[in-house]
């Protein structure tokens, strides 16, 4: 019960600063008689980087604060994302995460992990609405600055074009590419949260992005110009993490599918070449690479892949040495045998289970060894049902 009064505490604390800062920035730009580009700019950016973190709860909760804030015979003209019909679902929908991930840390991880599958669907879904209706109605910033100019230069009894409609198209594209990184950076969490086995390392996770998140709203509620100064900084960070973000989101929903869809059910292996994800980083190819698995004409494994997707197609040839399969609890992986050791060579997604020794068949491996939880658990029952005499480690 404290544990789920301190994640309430912390999220009301949250929303206040970071919808409080932007109301303040909103509320001192309106202050002047004429609009102030620069303010404005400062606010939408810390508003977009604090929603790219948490997009449901960012697009709602700004929604109910310019509800609230607006006077009730002009409410009916507000946006689609500050219409009741839409926050208040989308609130009751983040009040329902948080008691799942306060109360999820007592459940056992496979009881735990469909919710948190279903979370990172619900991500997903919520940054492509936010990125797509959301963010261009906060970057459209020089809305009246035409308006203005217009007005002066007319008193003057000259002509000029209202350049405020240029200016915005080029904010946007910049806004949703903003978004775009600081959200494929924060989704990496809900992807560790699949693929953690362990409720602790779920809330750690979960309660940095919470800090992250507060500490957009910080700065943004102390000046409108220092939340924009260090939403900047998290955006150039994240620029730099985008494409190990990429790999990760990928990996993500492939796996969120796999397991969503019931895939291994009616997967097939392919005789040639499987699609399978890289556990260690290869000479020039990293980590996460989603890429066909196949066997070269000497016999070598060797993964085929496009960066981010769809450029120019690239080859790794994984080491030499020998090879099997390595079944875990919730999927399985491609293990380089070394001695009595096993180093994983390649993640295979949720489709593969119950498919192992077929999998192996097909590439020629040496066997499938039991890992992990799966190896642990087997040890345990081997040794109380008297199979085995060494008790467990």
């Amino acid at each position: 019960m404290k544990k789920l009064i301190g994640s309430w505490s912390a999220l009301v604390v949250c929303c206040i600063l970071l919808f409080g800062g932007a109301a303040q920035a909103a509320e001192s730009g309106k202050s002047s008689s004429k609009s102030n580009p620069g303010l404005e700019a400062a606010q939408a950016i810390s508003t977009i980087t604090g929603v790219a973190i948490s997009p449901l709860m960012g697009v709602s909760g700004i929604g109910a604060w310019k509800y609230f804030k607006t006077a009730p015979e002009h409410r009916a003209k507000l946006a689609w994302y500050a219409q009741p019909w839409f926050w208040i679902p989308a609130l009751l929908l983040v009040a329902v995460v948080f008691v799942k991930d306060t109360f999820g840390t007592a459940l056992p991880t496979a009881v735990k992990k469909p919710f948190d599958i279903a979370e990172a669907i619900e991500n997903k879904v919520s940054g492509l609405v936010a990125a797509g209706a959301f963010v261009p109605l906060i970057a459209t910033i020089f809305g009246s600055l035409g308006l203005d100019d217009s007005a002066l230069y007319g008193d003057a009894g000259l002509a000029i074009i209202n350049v405020a409609p240029l200016l915005n198209i080029l904010t946007i594209p910049f806004a949703i590419a903003a978004f775009t990184v600081v959200w494929m950076v924060s989704h990496v969490i809900n992807v560790l949260i699949i693929i953690s086995p362990f409720t602790s390392v779920d809330a750690a996770l979960k309660s940095f992005r919470l800090f992250i998140l507060s500490t957009v709203g910080v700065t943004a509620f102390i000046d409108p110009y220092v939340g924009a100064i260090w939403s900047l900084l998290i955006v150039l960070i994240c620029w730099y993490l985008s494409g190990w973000a990429f790999r990760m989101m990928t990996f993500g929903a492939v796996f969120s599918w796999d397991m969503v869809s019931f895939r291994s059910s009616r997967f097939k292996v392919e005789p040639d070449a499987n699609w399978v994800f890289t556990a260690r980083e290869m000479d020039k190819t990293p980590i996460r690479t989603y890429g066909r698995l196949s066997r070269g004409p000497q016999g070598e494994l060797v993964l085929s892949y496009r960066p981010w997707l769809f450029l120019p197609k690239r080859s790794q040839t994984l080491p030499a040495g020998t090879y099997a399969i390595g079944k875990g609890l919730f999927y399985s992986e491609l293990i380089k045998l070394e001695g009595e050791d096993a180093t994983a060579a390649a993640t295979l997604p949720p489709r593969f289970r119950s498919h192992e020794e077929e999998l192996s068949s097909v590439y020629v491996l040496n066997g499938v060894q039991d890992i992990g939880v799966v190896k642990g658990l087997k040890a345990v029952w081997n040794w109380m049902t008297g199979k085995d005499t060494t008790a467990p480690a």
